[in-house]
């Protein structure tokens, strides 16, 4: 396979396993940040006729970003034969559509510089909205699920409340209902739910909660595709001890835990959350979290596009 895997900085421990996980090691490429703070990118090596593979988690700061666009215009002068953007946290996606007037589309605008640079293909993970795939019209987008990681831990975890009927899946909105669903199904023998319905005034913040559901004496499990300050997090589960649940657990694919989120979580009635490293595991993280890698989904998932093969089978949970 006439492949290279690229870290541009931002997880270089994810890219490691990956690479690890692919039979060979990473790229060499120069990242420089220059004293005004302007972004430099080269590769050390030659790329000509390569499938090129950029790993790249857009998450805060900006010069993530600008770091993978870069890449691409570098990989592209250099005569590689393909560029994938591997991108396992794809950021600016909660700005997926125009809710008041004179807003930009944000996730729009990152694909179509994506795609308008030469990005071929795009693999990230659990995008806040499937319907950010659309904004691709060129580009082949691999949008990937981290439930394949979390089941076989979840089935781990929760072996003795799933055989005695104990464990819940609790939507934490209406919109976190099929991905509720998708848990339910696979790790329980009645694919019960609750749901909580919550009002927003203003954005990362709820003014008001209601439970639709039973959770008395039970186990309650919240999924969700990321957690940023973890305020709406607590409020739920405070809002399911309320109601009856013996215990609380949470998982998101995408610990972006920005501001007081590690604090507020060590406060909480939350026994563990369990997060992906889609965003580097690198830094402070509060003792209830547990790191489930996603590494050997993303180095299947390269494998199998260099051999050609279907990538379906990724989208289910073993």
């Amino acid at each position: 396979m006439d492949f290279r895997v690229f870290s541009l900085g931002s997880n270089d421990g994810l890219a490691k396993k990956i690479a690890e996980q692919l039979g060979t090691t990473l790229g060499a490429v120069e990242l420089q940040t220059f004293s005004d703070g302007e972004q430099y990118v080269r590769f050390e090596e030659n790329l000509r006729g390569k499938h090129i593979f950029l790993v790249q988690s857009t998450n805060s700061p900006a010069e993530n970003w600008i770091r993978l666009l870069l890449a691409i215009d570098a990989a592209r002068g250099a005569s590689a034969s393909e560029i994938t953007a591997v991108v396992p946290y794809y950021g600016y996606a909660r700005q997926d559509r125009k809710a008041r007037s004179r807003e930009p589309i944000s996730a729009r605008v990152f694909a179509m510089t994506l795609e308008n640079l030469g990005a071929a293909r795009v693999v990230t993970m659990d995008l806040h909205a499937d319907a950010i795939v659309g904004f691709f019209r060129h580009a082949i987008v691999d949008n990937l699920y981290a439930r394949r990681a979390f089941i076989p831990r979840l089935r781990e975890v929760f072996k003795d409340a799933i055989e005695a009927d104990d464990l819940i899946v609790v939507s934490p909105d209406a919109g976190g209902v099929a991905r509720a669903q998708s848990y339910a199904k696979r790790l329980m023998k009645r694919a019960d739910l609750a749901i909580i319905h919550k009002e927003r005034e203003v954005p990362n913040q709820v003014a008001r909660m209601k439970l639709i559901g039973d959770v008395k004496g039970k186990i309650a499990l919240i999924p969700d595709d990321m957690v940023t300050t973890c305020g709406t997090l607590v409020k739920a589960a405070e809002m399911l001890v309320q109601d009856g649940a013996r215990e609380v657990y949470a998982c998101a694919t995408h610990g972006v835990l920005s501001g007081d989120a590690n604090a507020i979580l060590d406060k909480s009635p939350i026994k563990k959350l369990f997060i992906t490293d889609t965003i580097s595991a690198d830094r402070e993280l509060s003792s209830k979290i547990e790191i489930v890698s996603v590494a050997g989904i993303f180095s299947e998932a390269i494998r199998r596009i260099e051999e050609g093969e279907s990538l379906s089978e990724l989208f289910e949970a073993e």
